[in-house]
C-alpha cells in the first residue's frame, strides 16, 4: 500500500534502511542534524548521475548548515556502492530494495517499481519542513533551490 505524500509540518516516517555504510535510521539524527531525504530512481541513469555528482559538488554547502544529505534508491547495496565508487560520492546511498520506504513516503511509481525523484527535508526534531515530488522523475531540483529551502529552518 503506498501512503500520501507527508505533509510539511508532520512527523517523517521513520525508517532503517541498509546503506553503503552501514544501516541508515532516520531517527537517529533527531536532535543532531538536519535531514535531506533525496529518493531518486535508478543509479547509474544520466538525471540521477548529475543529481548525485551536484550532490558531491556542493556536499560542503549541505555539511556547513548542519544537513545530513540521504539519497534513496530501490538499487540493491552492492549496485549502490560500485555506483558510490565509480563517482566518488562522499554521502552513504539508502537502498530501498523492498520500497517499504518510498510506500511510506508516497514516492513510489508502482507501475514502474521504482521510486519517483522526490525531496523531504526534515528538521532536528524529526518534523517534515518542505518537501518536492517531481512530476516526471527525468527532472530535478537544482542545489540552489534546495539550499534555499534549508537555510529557512
Amino acid at each position: 500500500m503506498t501512503h500520501a505524500v507527508p505533509a510539511v509540518g508532520s512527523a517523517a516516517p521513520d525508517f532503517t534502511l541498509d546503506g553503503t555504510g552501514g544501516p541508515i535510521t532516520l531517527s537517529s539524527f533527531r536532535d543532531k542534524q538536519h535531514v535531506l531525504l533525496a529518493f531518486f530512481p535508478l543509479a547509474f541513469t544520466s538525471t540521477c548521475t548529475a543529481e548525485m555528482c551536484a550532490f558531491t559538488e556542493d556536499y560542503a554547502d549541505f555539511t556547513s548548515q548542519d544537513v545530513a544529505v540521504i539519497p534513496i534508491s530501490v538499487d540493491a547495496v552492492p549496485s549502490l556502492r560500485e555506483y558510490k565508487a565509480k563517482y566518488a560520492m562522499p554521502v552513504d546511498l539508502a537502498s530501498d530494495f523492498r520500497r517499504d520506504v518510498s510506500r511510506s513516503y508516497g514516492t513510489l511509481l508502482a507501475d514502474r517499481f521504482f521510486s519517483n525523484r522526490a525531496y523531504f527535508l526534515i528538521d532536528k526534531h524529526g518534523v517534515v519542513r518542505w518537501s518536492y515530488v517531481e512530476v516526471n522523475p527525468g527532472t530535478r531540483r537544482e542545489n540552489a533551490e534546495i539550499l534555499a529551502e534549508i537555510a529557512k529552518l
